[in-house]
């Protein structure tokens, strides 16, 4: 049995016992899978790094995608998505551009890439590779980080009916994460001052030190 193909639905109910705690022999027993099949699956959602909530998310078709493969060994369609990562990473940091535009994107210049499911395993490994995250320790009521949403809102005048724009203040404080966000007219130092002064009514006290993060509020 070990050897068989199983349905991806089992391997969503396999993958959802082992996280819930059940042990593989009793999640063997429940499911009619050999230990050897278990153990494989159970090998496989550890390779990858997924969660269950990540797990979830997919369809079957994705499921199939990133189970249904014996290895990950490196091949030509890995030198190619490797090569093509550095544009993924600039292109991710667009207002709007998502990773599965991306992906589609690929595949029109390489036909025989990877499914979609792959392309985002291979891109997260790499992008691990490249850059590493950094954990960072706040001290409760040390700093507030503000900055401005790089995508602006659209609003109607209720007079006018005019549309206009409006920026995205937001603010978070480190330790807590605690966020405030409000819309303003402008980046400009009044409006700047104003949903400073709201943030810090929000949050009932003033922090230490307000890091803003490359601003561009003016006069």
């Amino acid at each position: 049995m070990a050897n068989n193909k199983i349905d991806m639905l089992q391997i969503k109910q396999l993958l959802r016992l082992y996280t819930e705690g059940v042990s593989k022999l009793k999640i063997s027993a429940r499911l009619g899978l050999s230990r050897n099949t278990v153990r494989k699956y159970i090998g496989l959602f550890h390779t990858y790094q997924l969660t269950y909530d990540d797990l979830s998310g997919l369809s079957v078709e994705e499921v199939e995608d990133l189970f249904d493969a014996k290895e990950l060994s490196p091949d030509s369609r890995e030198n190619v998505a490797k090569n093509f990562f550095p544009y993924v990473s600039r292109e991710l940091k667009r207002t709007g551009v998502t990773r599965y535009l991306l992906w589609e994107e690929y595949k029109e210049k390489y036909p025989e890439g990877y499914s979609y499911a792959q392309f985002c395993h291979h891109y997260r490994q790499w992008s691990l590779r490249i850059t590493p995250s950094l954990h960072m320790e706040h001290k409760a009521g040390d700093k507030m980080f503000v900055d401005y949403t790089g995508k602006k809102l659209h609003i109607i005048d209720r007079e006018t009916g005019e549309e206009k724009e409006a920026e995205v203040f937001v603010s978070i404080l480190g330790a807590s994460r605690l966020t405030y966000a409000e819309a303003s007219p402008s980046q400009r130092k009044e409006d700047f001052i104003g949903s400073l002064v709201n943030a810090l009514n929000y949050y009932g006290g003033v922090p230490a030190a307000i890091v803003p993060d490359n601003c561009t509020s003016s006069n």
